[in-house]
C-alpha cells in the first residue's frame, strides 16, 4: 500500500498520513493484543463482544428470584483484568496511609473499598492517560465470569473447594491448609486455575463491586445494559471467601450502599478497548 503511495507522490502520501492521523496507530484489537499490562502492573486480557443469556434457569439450585433469564448483547469488546486489584497496586496508586495498618503482602486483593473509593482509584488510573478506566457493568461481569458456560460456575453445576476461595465446610479447611492460605481472609490472587478466558477468582474469594445501580432485569432483550440511573445500593458479584458456595453462582446478585467498607469485597476493573 505504501509503495503504491510512493508511486503517486509524496504530497498525496503525506495529505494522506496528515488526514488519518491517530487511525495509523496500531489498534490493539486489530494487533493481536489481547493482553495488556498497564504501568502499575495490573493485567488485562481481551474480552470479546458476544451474546449470553443472563441470569439462572428456574431450576439451578439457591438461584434467586431476581435472576430472571434474558439475552445480552454486548456490542463491543473489553478489556478487563484478570485478577481482583491487588494492595499493592491499590497502594501504589492510592499510597499507604489509607491501609497503614493492613497486613499482607502486595497479591492479596484489596478489601474493605467502597465503591466511591473505588471511585477514587479510578479516577487516579484515568490520569496515567494509557486508557479509560471503570468498573464493569453487571452484564459485562457475568458475560466475563461465564466464558461461554452456562452452568451455575464455570467449571459445572456444583461448587468446589479446589477451583473457588470460598468457605463453610471442612473440605475447604483441608483445602486451604494443604495450599497454605489463610482460613480467615482471602487468597492471593491467582491462587486457583482461571476461567476459560483467562480470568482470575470470578468465583469466591472477594465480592466485586459493579458499576451499576441495583435494579430489576429488564424483559427483553438488552444491548449493552447499565442498569437503573439512580439507586441506593450498588450491585456486588461473585460471592467471597466467608459463608457459602452458593453466592458464588455466576448468577448470583447482592448489592451493597456505595459507602459501605466490607472486609469481603473488593474489585477488578475494565480498560475500555479503542
Amino acid at each position: 500500500m505504501i509503495f503504491i503511495l510512493k508511486k503517486i507522490g509524496k504530497v498525496f502520501f503525506f495529505g494522506l498520513i496528515f488526514l488519518l492521523g491517530d487511525s495509523l496507530t496500531p489498534n490493539p484489537i486489530l494487533s493481536g493484543e489481547k493482553r495488556l499490562i498497564n504501568s502499575v502492573g495490573m493485567e488485562f486480557i481481551l474480552i470479546p463482544a458476544g451474546t449470553f443469556i443472563m441470569g439462572s434457569p428456574l431450576d439451578e439450585p439457591d438461584r434467586d428470584k431476581n435472576e430472571p433469564q434474558h439475552q445480552v448483547i454486548l456490542s463491543r469488546p473489553f478489556y478487563l483484568q484478570v485478577t481482583e486489584v491487588t494492595l499493592g497496586q491499590w497502594q501504589e496508586l492510592m499510597g499507604k496511609r489509607f491501609f497503614e495498618r493492613r497486613k499482607g503482602k502486595g497479591d492479596i486483593p484489596v478489601s474493605r473499598v467502597s465503591w466511591f473509593d473505588c471511585s477514587d482509584l479510578i479516577s487516579k488510573l484515568n490520569k496515567l492517560n494509557e486508557g479509560n478506566y471503570r468498573l464493569p457493568t453487571e452484564a459485562e461481569w457475568e458475560y466475563a465470569c461465564r466464558a461461554g458456560s452456562t452452568t451455575a460456575y464455570t467449571w459445572g453445576p456444583m461448587i468446589d473447594c479446589n477451583k473457588a476461595r470460598y468457605g463453610g465446610s471442612k473440605e475447604c479447611e483441608e483445602t486451604l491448609k494443604s495450599k497454605g492460605f489463610s482460613p480467615n481472609g482471602p487468597a492471593p490472587v491467582k491462587g486457583y486455575q482461571p476461567n476459560a478466558w483467562g480470568l482470575y477468582d470470578m468465583h469466591g474469594n472477594l465480592w466485586e463491586w459493579c458499576q451499576d445501580w441495583l435494579g430489576n432485569y429488564p424483559s427483553h432483550v438488552a444491548t449493552d445494559p447499565k442498569g437503573p440511573d439512580s439507586g441506593t445500593n450498588k450491585v456486588r458479584r461473585g460471592g467471597s471467601w466467608f459463608k457459602y458456595g452458593y453466592y458464588c453462582r455466576s448468577a448470583n446478585r447482592t448489592y451493597a450502599h456505595p459507602a459501605s467498607r466490607l472486609q469481603t469485597t473488593g474489585l477488578r476493573v475494565v480498560r475500555e478497548a479503542p
